[in-house]
């Protein structure tokens, strides 16, 4: 059974950082292409980031460019996005995702197979 387990979300003030982590077990995470999306109430899932299966090769939205930094580490099958600068918009429940297929450059949310149950960040001004 695949588990995606997210941690470290929490209440910031704008201008921090905080680092989300996932843990993954039940895949063989070494061929997955993990990711982060996010998403708020009355609004659809937003991509946010992916990392390759080799961890060479990453992708980013527009608002996480130049902010967020995901980064995993294979020997503890963990997947985690560093966020700095927040900003209230980045208010959302924060998902991990998994791609098994051997795929990557999916930004929309059917492209992956595997979800979290997810964290709150919520980003005060």
């Amino acid at each position: 059974q695949v588990q995606l387990v997210e941690s470290g979300g929490g209440l910031v003030q704008a201008g921090d950082s905080l680092r989300l982590s996932c843990a993954a077990s039940g895949l063989t995470f070494t061929t997955a292409t993990m990711g982060w999306f996010r998403q708020v109430p009355g609004k659809e899932r937003e991509f946010v980031a992916a990392i390759s299966w080799s961890g060479r090769t990453t992708d980013y939205s527009d608002s996480a460019k130049g902010r967020f930094t995901i980064s995993r580490d294979d020997a503890k099958s963990t997947v985690s996005v560093q966020m700095n600068s927040l900003k209230p918009e980045d208010t959302a429940v924060y998902y991990c995702v998994a791609d098994t297929t051997r795929h990557f450059g999916g930004r929309h949310p059917g492209e992956y197979d595997y979800w979290g149950q997810g964290t709150q960040v919520t980003v005060s001004s």
